[in-house]
């Protein structure tokens, strides 16, 4: 199995903390969250898909080294949404705060189109940052859909041999179905240590049991709007050159497509930040071979930790619901 860190979170790499800001009432089903980075952090980014809705992702191209940035926000409301980096921007109160950002699109999932992330979501994430938070229906994760199943927020880590920490946090919200509809198993499960989400017992993924009975008949549909994206961050201690670090993000878009299939459509804007903290010499083909596989971890843990919800919009029905006998074998 692979080595997870002690949090099997992106915030085992040292430095870096996580806050979320939730609404799931009064006609909300979304929110934003706000990746913090230690000082001397630089990032890249690799944006896929025809619909993408970003911020400051020009500024990271990887063709000029990308940039020292000290946060990264990950939200709901598509492209409305991106004004919760302008809160994390006020929040920073720096001369240069570089803020990049990325949406995806939970519009109307709550029964009211307009309830969507304001600059106070940046705001109230930032404040909230920590080593530990929530996942699932939690900050951008808490309006996500995967196919016809609740999406959510994830997050997996590994340490290398050589103590390199290589972690991901990931927003599953997919039109391409994360389960496999002929075991009912998530698609990325083998890939390991997708129990430990928070301090939980090492499971072997054979342990999961086939969903059997629990699997409805035939594949499950495609989601009902087309207009989806997976979003996140895959971070390593690593000090990696430019060109290594946007194969960072390159391959953290490969473990994507491990998880979730199809990927990169049309009408998707699948976009993944990557940061390198600097702090230690490490292999870089070690680091970027790993990063597929914790990405896809990432993006299991979001799937089986989110939860089933009944808005106005309808009820959105999570894994653990179909699949009440795979996903008691997930100990979170």
């Amino acid at each position: 199995m692979v080595t997870a860190g002690e949090h099997n979170a992106i915030t085992d790499v040292p430095g870096i903390r996580v806050g979320n800001a939730t609404r799931t009432s009064g006609g909300a089903l979304t929110g934003t969250t706000v990746v913090l980075l230690p000082p001397g952090s630089r990032a890249t980014v690799d944006v896929r898909g025809g619909a993408p809705a970003t911020r400051e992702t020009a500024a990271l191209d990887a063709r000029y080294g990308g940039r020292e940035v000290p946060a990264i926000v990950l939200t709901g409301g598509s492209s409305y949404g991106l004004a919760a980096a302008d809160g994390v921007q006020t929040w920073l109160g720096t001369d240069d705060p570089l803020v990049p950002a990325a949406a995806l699109f939970d519009l109307g999932r709550g029964g009211d189109f307009d309830a969507r992330p304001t600059a106070a979501f940046g705001v109230e994430a930032a404040e909230a940052a920590g080593i530990e938070f929530a996942c699932g229906n939690a900050g951008a994760g808490t309006g996500a859909m995967n196919a016809d199943l609740k999406g959510g927020l994830g997050t997996a880590s590994a340490v290398l041999p050589d103590g390199t920490v290589v972690a991901a946090l990931a927003a599953l919200n997919a039109v391409g179905p994360s389960a496999d509809h002929t075991t009912g198993l998530p698609r990325g499960l083998s890939l390991g240590a997708t129990d430990r989400l928070r301090n939980g017992e090492p499971v072997a993924w054979q342990e999961f049991p086939a969903a059997g009975g629990d699997a409805p008949s035939g594949p499950p549909p495609l989601g009902g709007n087309p207009l989806n994206t997976v979003i996140g961050v895959i971070a390593t201690t690593a000090r990696l050159s430019p060109a290594d670090l946007y194969r960072l993000a390159n391959t953290g878009q490969d473990g994507l497509a491990l998880a979730v299939r199809p990927a990169h459509g049309l009408f998707d804007g699948d976009t993944v930040f990557s940061v390198a903290t600097g702090v230690a010499d490490a292999d870089p083909e070690a680091v970027i071979a790993a990063a597929a596989e914790v990405f896809a971890r990432a993006l299991v843990h979001g799937l089986l930790a989110a939860e089933s919800v009944t808005t106005a919009s309808g009820h959105l029905v999570a894994y653990r619901e179909r699949y009440p006998r795979t996903a008691a074998g997930y100990r979170r």
